[in-house]
């Protein structure tokens, strides 16, 4: 079963707690959850491996060490988009891939619109980035389409998360582990997670 990590640091505290306020601007909004999402980094990469160089520094030669393989940092549309700069401003070498799915209004399924991918993706750690694990099914369509694409070391990213939601993940990916900012209570009827904050996509873009 894949590991679920729920990041306790104050200063993720006090920028979700910004985020969730409903009286939080576009801008606020914005820069709050880039910075959150800069702050998990550390997190989600802790694990990479490393690879040895030989150096040479303004005073002798010394052996350093590099990412052994490239990331890859993949946003589901449109919500996504607004944790990618805050991960990309710590890994500037990392690529960039996008996903964009939709929901069918009668199976209620998600279907894909747009995936597209930098070359090497089975090569490469893939940070799987969606603010809200809500009822999981966008995640694991994605998963989905990654691996099609040759993707093997996939982690998700988010802010928040439900346990609907990661009980779908599990189901569907038990080796991807999941990485949020906060684990929330319950899906409402509509499938907002509750307490939440709201409809990430309109709140970053300010379309609502």
């Amino acid at each position: 079963m894949s590991k679920v990590v729920v990041l306790e640091h104050p200063l993720i505290d006090h920028k979700m707690a910004i985020i969730r306020d409903v009286t939080t601007g576009t801008k606020a909004f914005r820069e709050n959850v880039s910075e959150v999402g800069g702050l998990i980094t550390y997190e989600i990469t802790r694990d990479l491996e490393t690879t040895p160089k030989l150096i040479t520094t303004p005073m002798t030669e010394t052996t350093a060490y590099t990412l052994e393989k490239g990331v890859v940092i993949v946003p589901i549309l449109r919500a996504g988009l607004g944790m990618v700069d805050g991960i990309h401003n710590m890994i500037p070498s990392a690529k960039i891939g996008h996903i964009g799915l939709y929901r069918d209004e009668e199976t209620l399924l998600p279907k894909t619109y747009y995936a597209k991918f930098p070359p090497g993706l089975a090569q490469s750690v893939v940070l799987l980035v969606d603010p809200m694990l809500a009822t999981g099914a966008s995640a694991s369509k994605a998963i989905d389409i990654l691996k099609a694409n040759g993707a093997k070391d996939i982690r998700y990213v988010g802010l928040v998360g439900c346990p609907e939601g990661v009980k779908r993940l599990q189901k569907d990916h038990p080796e991807i582990s999941i990485y949020l900012a906060a684990m929330d209570d319950h899906l409402n009827d509509k499938g907002y997670i509750v307490p939440g904050l709201g409809d990430c996509g309109d709140r970053l873009f300010g379309t609502k």
